[in-house]
């Protein structure tokens, strides 16, 4: 298993440097209920097994389970709440293998862990940096729930004295 590293600053007083390559960063926990998976779903993925739990229950999960999209949102918050610079974050221009590994269920607590792959400063604007990192979600019983791998676009320090 991989070190956990802690930003030695707030969300507040971060910027490019602060993101470096091998670290890794875990937050969380965020907790799911049957409530949020059927409100959420009503809303945005009205498909039976996120929104009828007696549907659900006969169903192969056995109960409703949280849409990929919500379960993909859960762990925006984790990443917006611990790992995203508050002041220097400027833009996310995607993200790729976007993939929900296995059923979000009620009662679950969900964790994040995010691993920095690359950082470089843009080439044609020098005043930011370009961060790629993987996220994996997984639950209490370490299972892989979500996994993804996204670019940020970061300020520099402009005053790294």
């Amino acid at each position: 298993m991989m070190s956990e590293t802690r930003f030695e600053t707030s969300a507040a007083d971060r910027w490019f440097e602060h993101y470096r390559p091998g670290d890794a960063y875990r937050f969380g926990p965020i907790e799911v209920t049957e409530q949020e998976i059927i409100a959420f779903a009503r809303r945005y993925d009205p498909q039976s097994f996120h929104i009828d739990p007696q549907a659900a229950a006969a169903g192969p999960h056995g109960c409703v389970i949280a849409s990929g999209w919500m379960t993909a949102s859960l762990m925006m918050r984790l990443l917006v709440d611990g790992f995203l610079p508050s002041r220097a974050g400027l833009a996310a221009p995607g993200c790729d293998e976007l993939r929900w590994l296995h059923p979000v269920r009620p009662g679950d607590r969900l964790w994040l862990r995010v691993t920095i792959l690359s950082a470089r400063v843009s080439r044609s604007k020098p005043d930011r940096g370009i961060v790629s990192f993987r996220m994996e979600g997984e639950n209490q019983d370490g299972t892989a729930v979500y996994g993804a791998i996204a670019t940020g676009i970061f300020l520099r320090n402009p005053d790294p004295g």
